[in-house]
Protein backbone atom coordinates (compact mmCIF):
# COMPACT_ATOMS: atom_id res chain seq x y z
CA UNK A 1 0.00 0.00 0.00
CA UNK A 2 1.25 3.64 -1.24
CA UNK A 3 1.22 5.06 2.41
CA UNK A 4 1.49 8.74 0.28
CA UNK A 5 -1.56 7.68 -1.00
CA UNK A 6 -2.80 6.74 2.32
CA UNK A 7 -2.25 10.15 3.81
CA UNK A 8 -3.27 11.87 1.27
CA UNK A 9 -7.06 10.17 1.47
CA UNK A 10 -6.67 10.47 5.36
CA UNK A 11 -6.30 14.42 4.20
CA UNK A 12 -8.91 14.73 2.43
CA UNK A 13 -11.16 12.73 4.41
CA UNK A 14 -10.81 14.86 7.53
CA UNK A 15 -11.08 18.34 5.36
CA UNK A 16 -14.56 16.55 3.81
CA UNK A 17 -15.46 15.59 7.19
CA UNK A 18 -17.45 19.20 8.13
CA UNK A 19 -19.41 19.43 5.00
CA UNK A 20 -22.16 17.23 5.71
CA UNK A 21 -22.19 18.69 9.26
CA UNK A 22 -22.60 21.67 6.93
CA UNK A 23 -25.33 20.76 4.68
CA UNK A 24 -27.50 19.65 7.93
CA UNK A 25 -26.77 22.74 9.42
CA UNK A 26 -27.86 24.83 6.50
CA UNK A 27 -30.66 23.10 5.71
CA UNK A 28 -32.10 23.81 8.95
CA UNK A 29 -31.55 27.16 9.43
CA UNK A 30 -33.42 27.35 6.06
CA UNK A 31 -31.65 30.40 5.00
CA UNK A 32 -28.67 31.96 2.83
CA UNK A 33 -27.34 34.62 4.20
CA UNK A 34 -24.67 33.51 6.44
CA UNK A 35 -23.36 31.34 3.39
CA UNK A 36 -20.42 32.40 1.46
CA UNK A 37 -21.63 31.31 -1.93
CA UNK A 38 -18.20 32.24 -3.34
CA UNK A 39 -16.33 30.50 -0.48
CA UNK A 40 -18.16 27.62 -1.36
CA UNK A 41 -17.22 27.69 -5.32
CA UNK A 42 -13.61 28.34 -4.13
CA UNK A 43 -13.57 25.11 -2.65
CA UNK A 44 -15.32 23.21 -5.39
CA UNK A 45 -12.56 24.61 -7.59
CA UNK A 46 -10.02 23.39 -5.49
CA UNK A 47 -11.21 19.85 -5.68
CA UNK A 48 -11.45 19.97 -9.70
CA UNK A 49 -7.96 20.84 -10.19
CA UNK A 50 -6.77 18.01 -7.74
CA UNK A 51 -8.96 15.83 -9.67
CA UNK A 52 -7.62 17.09 -12.92
CA UNK A 53 -4.23 16.94 -11.33
CA UNK A 54 -4.62 12.97 -10.53
CA UNK A 55 -6.31 12.39 -13.95
CA UNK A 56 -3.26 14.09 -16.05
CA UNK A 57 -1.04 11.47 -13.56
CA UNK A 58 -3.30 8.85 -14.33
CA UNK A 59 -3.46 8.14 -10.94
CA UNK A 60 -6.65 6.24 -11.92
CA UNK A 61 -7.18 4.90 -7.31
CA UNK A 62 -8.77 5.21 -4.16
CA UNK A 63 -7.40 8.73 -3.82
CA UNK A 64 -9.36 10.12 -6.57
CA UNK A 65 -12.62 8.51 -5.29
CA UNK A 66 -12.02 10.44 -2.31
CA UNK A 67 -12.18 13.47 -4.21
CA UNK A 68 -15.06 12.58 -6.41
CA UNK A 69 -16.98 12.02 -2.80
CA UNK A 70 -15.90 15.42 -1.48
CA UNK A 71 -16.64 17.03 -4.45
CA UNK A 72 -20.30 15.67 -4.29
CA UNK A 73 -20.63 17.18 -0.71
CA UNK A 74 -19.84 20.41 -1.37
CA UNK A 75 -22.29 20.37 -4.15
CA UNK A 76 -24.88 19.30 -1.67
CA UNK A 77 -24.16 22.42 0.11
CA UNK A 78 -24.83 24.87 -3.21
CA UNK A 79 -27.86 23.10 -3.60
CA UNK A 80 -28.94 24.02 -0.28
CA UNK A 81 -27.87 27.57 -0.85
CA UNK A 82 -29.96 28.13 -4.09
CA UNK A 83 -32.96 26.46 -1.86
CA UNK A 84 -32.27 28.91 1.16
CA UNK A 85 -31.69 31.93 -1.17
CA UNK A 86 -35.32 30.95 -2.54
CA UNK A 87 -37.19 30.99 1.57
CA UNK A 88 -35.48 33.85 1.74
CA UNK A 89 -36.65 35.57 -1.16
CA UNK A 90 -40.08 34.63 -0.22
CA UNK A 91 -40.23 35.79 2.99
CA UNK A 92 -39.19 38.64 1.44
CA UNK A 93 -42.02 39.36 -0.86
CA UNK A 94 -43.78 38.63 2.51
CA UNK A 95 -42.44 41.62 3.75
CA UNK A 96 -41.35 39.27 6.90
CA UNK A 97 -37.87 40.50 7.43
CA UNK A 98 -38.27 44.54 8.12
CA UNK A 99 -42.21 44.98 9.40
CA UNK A 100 -42.79 45.14 12.61
CA UNK A 101 -46.31 43.39 12.54
CA UNK A 102 -46.78 43.43 16.55
CA UNK A 103 -46.70 47.37 16.63
CA UNK A 104 -50.35 49.36 16.70
CA UNK A 105 -50.47 52.58 15.50
CA UNK A 106 -53.26 55.46 16.28
CA UNK A 107 -56.71 53.88 15.47
CA UNK A 108 -59.42 55.97 13.00
CA UNK A 109 -62.96 55.54 14.39
CA UNK A 110 -64.45 56.24 10.44
CA UNK A 111 -62.76 52.61 9.64
CA UNK A 112 -63.55 51.14 5.90
CA UNK A 113 -61.95 48.57 4.67
CA UNK A 114 -61.60 49.64 0.90
CA UNK A 115 -57.88 49.69 0.58
CA UNK A 116 -55.04 48.55 1.89
CA UNK A 117 -54.12 52.14 3.85
CA UNK A 118 -57.09 51.71 6.36
CA UNK A 119 -55.65 48.57 7.70
CA UNK A 120 -53.55 50.52 9.89
CA UNK A 121 -56.50 52.43 11.52
CA UNK A 122 -58.69 49.70 12.32
CA UNK A 123 -60.67 50.65 15.62
CA UNK A 124 -58.83 49.60 18.95
CA UNK A 125 -61.83 48.06 20.23
CA UNK A 126 -61.85 45.38 17.28
CA UNK A 127 -58.84 44.32 18.45
CA UNK A 128 -59.22 43.89 22.34
CA UNK A 129 -58.80 40.31 22.73
CA UNK A 130 -59.81 38.73 26.80
CA UNK A 131 -57.25 35.91 27.86
CA UNK A 132 -58.25 32.16 27.65
CA UNK A 133 -55.96 29.41 27.09
CA UNK A 134 -56.99 28.73 23.64
CA UNK A 135 -58.83 31.02 20.67
CA UNK A 136 -60.07 30.40 17.66
CA UNK A 137 -60.02 33.02 14.63
CA UNK A 138 -62.90 33.45 12.34
CA UNK A 139 -61.40 35.26 9.38
CA UNK A 140 -64.48 36.39 6.33
CA UNK A 141 -65.81 39.23 5.25
CA UNK A 142 -68.75 41.48 5.94
CA UNK A 143 -71.32 38.83 5.94
CA UNK A 144 -68.87 36.70 8.74
CA UNK A 145 -68.31 40.02 10.58
CA UNK A 146 -71.67 40.07 11.93
CA UNK A 147 -71.94 36.55 13.36
CA UNK A 148 -71.93 37.01 17.35
CA UNK A 149 -69.25 34.59 18.46
CA UNK A 150 -69.27 35.65 22.08
CA UNK A 151 -72.92 35.00 22.02
CA UNK A 152 -72.21 31.90 20.42
CA UNK A 153 -69.26 31.38 23.08
CA UNK A 154 -71.30 31.83 26.20
CA UNK A 155 -74.59 29.60 24.69
CA UNK A 156 -72.36 26.59 23.74
CA UNK A 157 -70.46 27.14 27.25
CA UNK A 158 -66.71 26.82 25.39
CA UNK A 159 -63.65 27.33 27.66
CA UNK A 160 -61.89 28.63 24.71
CA UNK A 161 -62.86 31.64 23.06
CA UNK A 162 -64.33 32.45 19.72
CA UNK A 163 -62.86 36.14 18.53
CA UNK A 164 -64.74 37.47 14.88
CA UNK A 165 -61.41 38.71 12.92
CA UNK A 166 -63.85 39.46 10.24
CA UNK A 167 -64.09 42.48 8.04
CA UNK A 168 -66.21 44.46 5.33
CA UNK A 169 -63.79 43.89 2.10
CA UNK A 170 -61.29 41.53 2.93
CA UNK A 171 -60.25 39.67 0.19
CA UNK A 172 -57.56 37.12 -0.66
CA UNK A 173 -56.34 40.01 -2.52
CA UNK A 174 -55.23 41.85 1.49
CA UNK A 175 -55.70 39.04 3.33
CA UNK A 176 -51.95 37.86 4.01
CA UNK A 177 -51.33 41.61 5.31
CA UNK A 178 -54.57 42.06 7.29
CA UNK A 179 -53.41 38.53 9.11
CA UNK A 180 -50.23 39.87 9.83
CA UNK A 181 -51.29 43.09 11.47
CA UNK A 182 -54.68 41.81 13.30
CA UNK A 183 -54.54 37.54 13.47
CA UNK A 184 -50.88 36.21 13.69
CA UNK A 185 -50.32 38.03 17.23
CA UNK A 186 -53.03 36.17 18.55
CA UNK A 187 -51.23 32.51 18.00
CA UNK A 188 -54.66 30.96 17.20
CA UNK A 189 -55.13 26.79 18.11
CA UNK A 190 -57.73 27.02 14.79
CA UNK A 191 -58.47 29.37 12.80
CA UNK A 192 -61.73 29.24 10.20
CA UNK A 193 -61.31 31.26 7.01
CA UNK A 194 -64.32 32.24 4.50
CA UNK A 195 -63.00 34.22 1.64
CA UNK A 196 -64.00 35.21 -1.54
CA UNK A 197 -67.24 37.09 -1.73
CA UNK A 198 -65.05 39.83 -2.58
CA UNK A 199 -62.98 38.07 -5.10
CA UNK A 200 -65.71 37.01 -7.71
CA UNK A 201 -63.94 39.10 -10.53
CA UNK A 202 -60.82 37.99 -9.53
CA UNK A 203 -61.76 34.49 -10.07
CA UNK A 204 -63.73 34.55 -13.10
CA UNK A 205 -60.99 36.34 -14.88
CA UNK A 206 -57.92 34.40 -13.23
CA UNK A 207 -58.62 31.62 -11.42
CA UNK A 208 -55.19 30.16 -11.08
CA UNK A 209 -54.13 33.92 -9.16
CA UNK A 210 -57.28 33.68 -7.08
CA UNK A 211 -55.46 30.17 -5.85
CA UNK A 212 -52.04 31.42 -5.30
CA UNK A 213 -53.33 34.29 -3.10
CA UNK A 214 -55.21 31.76 -1.34
CA UNK A 215 -52.38 29.79 -1.00
CA UNK A 216 -49.88 32.72 0.19
CA UNK A 217 -52.61 33.33 2.90
CA UNK A 218 -52.32 29.81 3.93
CA UNK A 219 -48.26 29.36 3.79
CA UNK A 220 -48.18 32.71 5.72
CA UNK A 221 -50.42 31.55 8.44
CA UNK A 222 -48.19 28.01 8.63
CA UNK A 223 -44.91 29.91 8.96
CA UNK A 224 -46.04 31.94 11.62
CA UNK A 225 -48.17 29.40 13.79
CA UNK A 226 -47.68 25.77 12.55
CA UNK A 227 -49.37 24.52 15.60
CA UNK A 228 -52.77 26.08 14.44
CA UNK A 229 -55.79 24.10 13.16
CA UNK A 230 -57.19 25.44 9.98
CA UNK A 231 -60.68 25.47 8.14
CA UNK A 232 -62.12 26.82 4.85
CA UNK A 233 -65.75 27.46 4.59
CA UNK A 234 -67.17 27.48 1.14
CA UNK A 235 -69.48 30.59 -0.01
CA UNK A 236 -73.00 29.94 0.22
CA UNK A 237 -74.55 29.03 -3.31
CA UNK A 238 -77.95 28.92 -2.98
CA UNK A 239 -78.71 30.07 -5.93
CA UNK A 240 -76.95 28.15 -7.59
CA UNK A 241 -74.50 30.00 -9.57
CA UNK A 242 -72.00 28.08 -11.90
CA UNK A 243 -69.13 30.39 -10.91
CA UNK A 244 -69.67 30.46 -7.12
CA UNK A 245 -69.97 26.42 -7.63
CA UNK A 246 -66.45 26.94 -9.46
CA UNK A 247 -64.90 28.83 -6.84
CA UNK A 248 -65.53 26.44 -4.10
CA UNK A 249 -64.55 23.81 -5.86
CA UNK A 250 -61.12 25.72 -5.63
CA UNK A 251 -61.58 25.74 -1.93
CA UNK A 252 -62.05 22.74 -1.42
CA UNK A 253 -59.22 21.55 -3.38
CA UNK A 254 -57.12 24.04 -1.79
CA UNK A 255 -57.96 22.78 1.64
CA UNK A 256 -57.38 19.81 0.78
CA UNK A 257 -53.80 19.78 -0.54
CA UNK A 258 -52.99 22.16 2.60
CA UNK A 259 -54.20 19.51 4.80
CA UNK A 260 -56.71 22.08 5.66
CA UNK A 261 -60.64 21.18 6.93
CA UNK A 262 -63.13 21.79 4.60
CA UNK A 263 -66.77 23.06 5.41
CA UNK A 264 -69.57 23.17 2.74
CA UNK A 265 -72.36 25.45 3.25
CA UNK A 266 -74.19 23.63 1.59
CA UNK A 267 -75.33 21.06 4.20
CA UNK A 268 -75.58 24.08 6.91
CA UNK A 269 -79.55 24.23 7.02
CA UNK A 270 -78.72 19.66 7.55
CA UNK A 271 -76.59 21.01 10.98
CA UNK A 272 -77.79 21.03 14.22
CA UNK A 273 -75.60 23.04 16.82
CA UNK A 274 -76.98 21.92 20.01
CA UNK A 275 -76.35 18.15 18.98
CA UNK A 276 -72.88 19.63 17.61
CA UNK A 277 -71.91 20.47 21.10
CA UNK A 278 -71.73 17.38 22.47
CA UNK A 279 -68.48 16.62 19.84
CA UNK A 280 -67.43 19.96 20.39
CA UNK A 281 -66.88 19.34 24.55
CA UNK A 282 -64.30 17.19 24.39
CA UNK A 283 -62.16 19.66 22.59
CA UNK A 284 -61.66 21.72 25.48
CA UNK A 285 -58.57 22.09 27.67
CA UNK A 286 -56.85 20.82 23.93
CA UNK A 287 -56.58 24.06 21.84
CA UNK A 288 -58.58 22.44 19.06
CA UNK A 289 -55.29 20.41 18.10
CA UNK A 290 -57.28 17.79 16.50
CA UNK A 291 -59.54 17.57 13.19
CA UNK A 292 -62.76 17.23 14.28
CA UNK A 293 -63.39 19.74 16.66
CA UNK A 294 -62.35 22.80 14.51
CA UNK A 295 -65.26 21.02 12.23
CA UNK A 296 -67.60 21.26 14.40
CA UNK A 297 -66.94 24.66 15.82
CA UNK A 298 -66.95 25.76 12.49
CA UNK A 299 -70.59 23.90 11.83
CA UNK A 300 -71.70 25.94 15.21
CA UNK A 301 -70.70 29.10 13.43
CA UNK A 302 -72.47 28.82 10.57
CA UNK A 303 -75.83 26.90 11.20
CA UNK A 304 -76.44 30.09 13.61
CA UNK A 305 -75.58 31.78 10.79
CA UNK A 306 -77.65 30.52 7.73
CA UNK A 307 -80.56 30.30 9.76
CA UNK A 308 -80.47 33.94 11.10
CA UNK A 309 -77.88 36.45 8.88
CA UNK A 310 -80.18 37.78 6.38
CA UNK A 311 -79.45 35.73 2.58
CA UNK A 312 -79.23 39.06 1.16
CA UNK A 313 -76.68 40.30 2.86
CA UNK A 314 -74.88 37.18 2.43
CA UNK A 315 -74.73 37.30 -1.10
CA UNK A 316 -74.58 41.20 -1.93
CA UNK A 317 -71.01 40.94 -2.78
CA UNK A 318 -71.01 38.11 -5.58
CA UNK A 319 -72.50 40.95 -7.78
CA UNK A 320 -69.21 41.73 -9.54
Amino acid sequence: MNLAHLFEAGMLVCFGFSWPINVVKAYRAQTAKSTSLAFICLIITGYVAGITAKIINGQFNYVLAVYFLNLAIVFANVVVFFRNKALDRKRDELHLNDVDFKKFVPQKENFSFSNAEDYDYIPERMREVQEKKYNVVLLGGNYDSSIPLKQLEDEFSLDFELINKSASGLSVKNAVEFYLKEVEKLKSDGIIIRLGAEDMDLFKSNPSEFDSLYLKLLSTIKMFNSRSRIALVSMNNSNKEASVDSMNNHIKAIASSEQAVYVDLAYATLWNPKATKASVDFARNMGLNVKKPIFDVAKIIYSFAVSNIAEEKQSETYAG
